[in-house]
């Protein structure tokens, strides 16, 4: 671990609750940290004083900038010092990888994109070498990497498994970390990607939180208590198991009716070129669908009802405060939002409450920023429970 990065560790499990108090909330003052802590002013004192010494947190006066402290101003909130650090996030896909640098508190300062050709481990591996070398010219003293994957990780370091790239057991955090000299962290992508929305993003301060991703697969995590539930399916494709509808379509890639076969980028085009012979991408079946064409309107027709179902079931079942409703395939809800919200009233109890679905319009980037944020959880602040 580079020394800029281990500056910060280890943290007391006092500290760290102190730290990601202030990183996700703040800036908050003593007395506020001491009431959302349950801790006495004395412990937060003692608590605060090697973060602010360290260079993690800072204290900030009310209205005042950054360089406004540093000038002498009195102050009395503390904040965390964001663009005292960088960290690059990785999102790797069938044919491209997608960079990003953050500051600590997950903000995107820089983005680079490179197209691979292979699957191979040594070569992909490569190319993110050669992407952290570049963002390392613009921002010296990197602190870590976090690398997204499609699939299942363990020890936040080998991919177990990856239908997307066809890997098994492949050692990328240990691999990257050889080649660039800085520390990884390796993560199923949706895990990510819900970390930095429940601590950055649509579920922060949430109890309860979930997460649907929908696109070239299924993703499905759940938040409870701030924390995101950890389970043997992470990352392994359980959506073809996921039975939204039993009468659907029986597609390569799933069971007859399942979430995946109804839903997946992948499948929604091999339904359109099995009745008409059209080899289409996602967004042209979309806009043939908006524009009132049969085939495509009659799919993705029977896809909004499939996401609405799931939304349901997801609503009814787990009982979440918010859904994030994220992916590269969200641009089904603008054209048949209809059929969604339709089939979510058809599957919940008329006197339920109203299921508070919010739509992210995202890229890979985002995917990336989440690998980013896992690198700042078990990197800075000293790991988040699995």
């Amino acid at each position: 671990m580079t020394a800029l990065a281990a500056s910060w560790l280890p943290l007391s499990p006092g500290e760290r609750s102190v730290a990601i108090e202030v990183l996700t909330h703040g800036p908050l003052s003593r007395s506020e940290l001491a009431r959302r802590l349950d801790l006495s002013a004395g412990s937060v004192t003692r608590l605060t004083k090697p973060l602010i010494e360290s260079g993690l947190l800072v204290e900030v006066a009310e209205g005042a900038t950054l360089a406004e402290v540093r000038q002498g101003r009195p102050s009395q909130p503390l904040d965390i010092v964001a663009e005292s650090r960088r960290f690059v996030g990785f999102k790797i896909t069938e044919d491209m990888v997608y960079g990003v640098v953050t500051t600590l508190r997950s903000d995107i300062v820089a983005r680079r994109d490179r197209p691979i050709t292979g699957h191979d481990p040594d070569e992909i591996v490569d190319v993110l070498r050669e992407l952290t070398d570049e963002f390392a010219r613009d921002f010296p003293g990197l602190a870590g990497i976090g690398i997204g994957v499609g699939g299942r990780a363990h020890d936040r370091s080998v991919v177990d498994e990856s239908a997307f790239l066809d890997w098994h057991d492949v050692p990328l955090g240990r691999l990257v970390e050889e080649r660039t000299g800085l520390p990884v962290v390796v993560e199923n992508d949706v895990a990510a990607l819900v970390e930095a929305e429940s601590w950055f993003g649509a579920g922060r301060g949430l109890d309860r939180f979930a997460v649907l991703t929908i696109g070239a697969g299924i993703g499905y995590a759940l938040v409870i208590g701030g924390k995101r539930v950890a389970t043997a399916e992470d990352g392994v494709g359980y959506g073809r198991f996921w039975i939204v509808n039993p009468n659907g379509p029986l597609t390569p890639d799933g069971q007859r009716g399942s979430a995946v076969s109804l839903l997946t980028s992948h499948n929604i085009r091999y339904q359109i070129q099995a009745a008409t012979g059209q080899d289409l991408s996602y967004e042209e079946i979309l806009a043939l669908a908006a524009a009132g064409d049969p085939m495509p309107a009659r799919v993705i027709d029977e896809a909004a009802g499939a996401l609405g179902t799931l939304v349901a079931q997801i609503a009814n079942f787990a009982m979440p405060q918010k859904i994030l409703l994220a992916g590269e395939g969200v641009g089904l809800v603008d054209v048949a939002g209809p059929a969604v919200e339709e089939a979510i009233q058809a599957n919940r109890h008329p006197r339920a409450e109203p299921v508070n679905l919010e739509t992210k319009v995202s890229d890979f980037h985002d995917w990336a920023r989440g690998a980013a944020v896992l690198a700042i959880q078990v990197l800075v602040l000293g790991g988040v429970e699995a």
